[in-house]
């Protein structure tokens, strides 16, 4: 029978334990709830299904497959005791055996493990709430029982083997006798998910395959859908006078483009594996273009030869990249009656997939579309005085010339952007502008053509440039034009300055004064001069911007324009030879260590902060050989050379994908990455066939069988490991210019590692691979397989909105602690947290920013408990939005060691700093600056547990790294000289520390002179430790042969904890 209605009852919930332990405990907040008296909405089956998915994903929780991961609470969580200086002998004896670090990190080790990078414990067994949990088989509820409400039946199997059956009706969910439970489940807006994953068994989830027959129900016939378009439109169109309507609008903003985003990624992975029928079904398959949940769907490739002039199917790929980064500058700017399209970038399979909001009106034959600018490069132009009053604002913000240009008639029309942008007006009566990828003025250096140019600076003739490029998309980034107008700007109020004190300094104080417009004049002149001197459009002030048409193929000025044509190329060269005279040489900064890239992600964002193109790596490595200081360099140099090679076979793996059969994709990966990393032949896998090998065969005939179904014609199981080094060396000549002899030789001379290379392959393309050890070196069997390649994740690229108000408070909070009002600035970036908090949620790297910086002044303010919970919290969220082994997340790592240490848990802070070890050298090696810091840290930890054998193993280790990264005669080598003192002195080995701290001395006094605190405090340490070693030699002496019984001084935690400060940069300075 069906269930009958639910009497008197208590809405039903998941298991409350479970439900408490992982949504409170494992994400390390403290939730409060607060009883309000609240209305409850009716409950619609739509609701019923969100819930559902709520409860499944909550109980599918632990599962690592397709998760942001973390594990942080397996290091804190494991050892809760106060392991203090005052503990116990007993109990400093039963937690020895987990301070000796695994064999694997130990310094000069080369074995790299992957399995220790997803920790399990050894007693972890999977947690288990519920046995089934499926849609009843009475559903839907018939008729009578709709008239009651019933949407929906559930029926659960307990681990008690007790069936329920759940009615979902408008009220909840209802069984008897049941107590009601809040709960919340926190998921991050975008989720990251690991390049490893253990393999894992397949379950029964008829929620999940509920959810999928209703996704492609929904590409098949006609459901209610979200008008992506109008929600985005409708939040930017929100008021935002007041600081509560920002918030509300950046709220609103950002939910949309979240969900947005998962939409888009969702779409394009159903678009590419067949499930989405085409538009245009009759054109080749890479030409189609798809329309899926309201979302309009290109792939990235040349259209109709759109792309044509400015380099075909290279330019349309590289086209994709360059509109979002148009629309992210756009949304940046936010022009109020401006509207821009929800825009995001998808690669998946090797295919680069753009999704976009669709603007009302377009698909329709009868909407009069293009009003403003060229959709035939610049055949046809148009203008708009509507879009000319909106885009004044927003060029002056983007240095965006206004100009004209000739229409189809020889008219001149005038344009505030690139000809290239278009603008429409929606149905809606909206204003859009699409098409936004030459928003950037273009990077001359980087030429579509190889026409000799005449005004070429000397300062790119030096480097080699211009150089052919691939396509005519090149530009310059947003932050290198900030730089050269800032630049621009100095060398303005330089010569104004100079020209004006010239003309003070000439006036004789005995001639007649004269008139006031006299001397105005000269000022003009003065001010006139030095803005032609700088390039700027304007006579009377400083105003620098740049014409993003002037090199533009197909373009045509009126003759007038000409000489201000001219002008403007010189103003392109002039900042083309900015970025390699200044901004390339400007990775110097790299020697104080302010930025410390650790892996291909952060070096790039470390070269785009300095407005420097991934494009330039060749460029960079050469001024990098160029260097004296290239040793203290080397990591830069070694990153480089991983990021050429690993991007060269990006590009070569999405041509490599395009001939690959669906199913095939499996063998075709592991194909490919035997061809890069093993050391063996890399044969075709066993078997690509869709039927399964008997097991009546032998092993013998069952080989020779599945070698006959080897689909050998196809072009990728053709590729050997030789054919795809050539590839990647000319590709690396060709695109970053770059030239090596081979493989072997840059492994050997720059130490790379191949566990390096493949993470940071695996990152780029997608690939999730089967946690276990791969060898490389073997010669007789392949490192991969295809049961290695657990599946393959899209690489989303997307718009970054966030909250503007926050943003100016940690900008006020940072320059508050520099001067020193530490507490002003706590308050400030307690604010930014609660702005961030509401408009981006907690799981956000915003967040995460403000709780770290929060952490490190409340920790110098003496406050170690607060700053402990907020850098716990900044973990946690590394983890799970950045990734579990991301440069950030060990740098976050690394500062709450410290601060556990400074609690008195000794050896949390101790598996912490191996965490950090650890996920360093499986993301870069041994030989990395980083390791300095860490190894210091970890010898300082271990000397306070009286560990020190091991403290010196790491301290001499530390003091290598140091002299190599920070030089021989730096205060950082005379501190690892100092350090090393102090082990020494504790295990009684007066010579060596008096050796050491003799060249601490040495350092102090030459760098800062003899009168400092820190040569003095040597000094006095040099004579005690000489007295010491007197009266110990004294002692011998006495006693002759006897042996000799010293009490030497146990390691004080205020001692090594000031050192550990010293260590981490950390110093205090009192409040104002």
């Amino acid at each position: 029978t069906t269930p009958g209605p639910c009497p008197t009852g208590a809405p039903w919930q998941a298991p409350a334990k479970f439900l408490q332990k992982f949504c409170f405990s494992s994400y390390g907040f403290i939730m409060v709830v607060l009883n309000f008296n609240t209305r409850r909405n009716s409950y619609s089956v739509r609701d019923v299904r969100v819930h559902l998915r709520h409860v499944r994903n909550l109980l599918r929780s632990l599962d690592l497959a397709g998760r942001s991961l973390s594990y942080l609470s397996l290091l804190t969580r494991a050892h809760p005791g106060n392991y203090g200086m005052k503990a116990r002998s007993d109990n400093m004896e039963k937690d020895s055996v987990s301070r000796s670090p695994p064999f694997y990190i130990l310094p000069g080790c080369k074995e790299r493990r992957l399995i220790p990078l997803q920790p399990i414990r050894d007693d972890w067994k999977p947690l288990q709430c519920l046995r089934v949990l499926n849609i009843s088989s009475w559903n839907p509820p018939p008729g009578n029982r709709k008239l009651h409400g019933d949407l929906m039946y559930i029926s659960i199997l307990t681990m008690e083997e007790r069936e329920l059956s759940i009615t979902c009706c408008t009220r909840g969910f209802y069984l008897n006798q049941v107590y009601q439970h809040p709960y919340e489940c926190i998921r991050a807006p975008v989720q990251v998910c690991t390049w490893v994953a253990p393999a894992g068994g397949h379950s029964l989830d008829c929620v999940t395959a509920e959810e999928t027959r209703l996704g492609l129900m929904a590409t098949l016939t006609f459901v209610q859908i979200r008008g992506w378009n109008e929600e985005l439109q409708r939040s930017r169109e929100l008021p935002r006078a007041s600081l509560q309507e920002r918030r509300r609008r950046d709220t609103r903003i950002f939910r949309i483009n979240s969900d947005f985003v998962a939409a888009a990624a969702q779409g394009a992975a159903s678009m590419m594996e067949g499930n989405v029928m085409p538009l245009n079904p009759g054109e080749p398959p890479h030409l189609h273009v798809f329309v899926w949940n309201n979302l309009f769907f290109s792939q990235g490739f040349d259209m109709s030869d759109h792309y044509a002039p400015v380099g075909g199917d290279a330019a349309a790929h590289a086209a994709a990249m360059c509109d979002l980064r148009g629309v992210q500058a756009y949304a940046s700017v936010d022009t109020e009656g401006l509207h821009t399209l929800g825009t995001a970038v998808v690669d998946y399979r090797g295919v680069r997939v753009t999704a976009q909001t669709v603007v009302p009106g377009l698909l329709e034959k009868n909407l009069e579309q293009i009003v403003y600018g060229s959709n035939d490069n610049g055949k046809t132009v148009f203008t708009h005085p509507r879009f000319l009053e909106l885009l004044d604002e927003s060029s002056k913000s983007l240095r965006i010339q206004p100009h004209r240009v000739l229409d189809h008639s020889g008219s001149p029309v005038e344009l505030r952007s690139a000809i290239s942008t278009v603008g429409i007006f929606g149905s809606d009566g909206r204003p859009y502008i699409l098409d936004l990828l030459r928003t950037f003025p273009p990077d001359l250096n980087f030429l579509l053509s190889a026409e000799a140019q005449q005004e070429v600076p000397a300062a790119c003739r030096s480097f080699g440039f211009p150089r052919r490029h691939r396509h005519g998309l090149a530009s310059l980034r947003s932050q290198l034009v900030e730089a050269f107008v800032q630049h621009r700007y100095e060398l303005f109020a330089k010569m104004a300055s100079d020209d004006l004190g010239h003309q003070f300094a000439t006036e004789k104080p005995e001639e007649p004064q004269r008139p006031a417009g006299d001397n105005k004049q000269k000022r003009r002149n003065i001010i006139w001069k030095a803005c032609e001197n700088v390039g700027s459009v304007s006579d009377s002030r400083f105003d620098i911007r740049f014409n993003p048409d002037v090199c533009f193929p197909g373009v045509r000025f009126p003759s007038e324009c000409l000489p201000d044509v001219q002008r403007q190329r010189r103003l392109l060269w002039d900042a083309a030879a900015f970025l390699l005279s200044n901004q390339i040489p400007a990775l110097r900064d790299c020697l104080d260590h302010t930025a410390v890239p650790m892996d291909g992600a952060t070096l790039t964002s470390a070269i785009h902060q300095r407005g420097v193109n991934v494009r330039y790596l060749g460029a960079m490595l050469k001024e990098l050989d160029k260097m004296e200081e290239r040793e203290r360099l080397s990591h830069v140099q070694r990153i480089s050379i991983s990021e050429v090679i690993t991007r060269s076979a990006k590009h070569i793996f999405r041509t490599y994908m395009k001939d690959v059969e669906p199913a095939a994709f499996s063998a075709a990966v592991s194909h490919f990455l035997n061809c890069l990393l093993s050391s063996s032949s890399a044969p075709v896998p066993d078997s690509c066939s869709d039927e399964l090998p008997s097991r009546h065969k032998s092993r013998r005939r069952r080989t020779q069988s599945d070698r006959a179904n080897v689909p050998t014609s196809s072009l990728w199981a053709k590729l050997t490991s030789d054919d795809l080094w050539i590839r990647i060396k000319t590709e690396a000549e060709d695109y970053y210019h770059y030239t090596f002899k081979s493989i072997e030789e840059e492994i050997e001379k720059h130490n790379l590692q191949k566990i390096s290379l493949l993470r940071e392959m695996s990152i780029k393309t997608g690939i999730q691979l089967q946690l276990r050890e791969y060898v490389f070196e073997c010669r007789h069997k392949p490192a991969f397989s295809e049961d290695d390649v657990v599946n393959m994740f899209p690489v989303v690229k997307h718009l970054k909105p966030t909250s503007t108000d926050a943003a100016g408070l940690v900008q006020q909070a940072q320059l508050a602690a520099q001067q020193g009002f530490l507490r002003a600035g706590v308050d400030l970036l307690g604010r930014a947290l609660t702005l961030f908090s509401s408009v981006c949620g907690i799981l956000h790297e915003d967040v995460s920013m403000c709780l770290r910086l929060l952490g490190r002044l409340r920790y110098t303010l003496g406050e170690n408990d607060d700053a402990l919970v907020l850098q716990e919290k900044a973990v946690l969220i590394s983890e799970r939005i950045q990734g579990t082994d991301h440069p950030q997340t060990v740098q976050d790592y690394t500062h709450l060691a410290l601060y556990f240490f400074a609690g008195g848990r000794l050896s949390t802070s101790l598996q912490l700093l191996y965490r950090a070890r650890y996920l360093i050298l499986l993301v870069i090696g041994e030989d990395h600056p980083q390791i300095a810091l860490l190894d210091s840290m970890l010898g300082l930890v271990l000397h306070a547990l009286m560990e020190n054998e091991l403290s010196l193993k790491f301290l001499q280790n530390a003091l290598t790294l140091t002299s190599k990264y920070h030089g021989a005669k730096s205060l950082k080598h005379a501190h690892s000289h100092h350090v090393l003192t102090i082990v020494y002195e504790s295990k009684g080995e007066f010579h060596l520390a008096l050796q050491h701290e003799k060249e601490a001395y040495i350092i102090y006094k030459n760098q800062l002179g003899e009168s400092s605190d820190s040569t003095k405090e040597s000094s006095e340490y040099l004579q005690r430790l000489t007295d010491q070693g007197v009266i110990l030699q004294r002692a011998i002496r006495h006693f002759g042969a006897k042996p000799v019984l010293f009490f030497w001084q146990l390691p004080s935690h205020p001692v090594i904890l000031q050192q550990l400060n010293l260590t981490c940069g950390i110093t205090f300075i009192p409040p104002r």
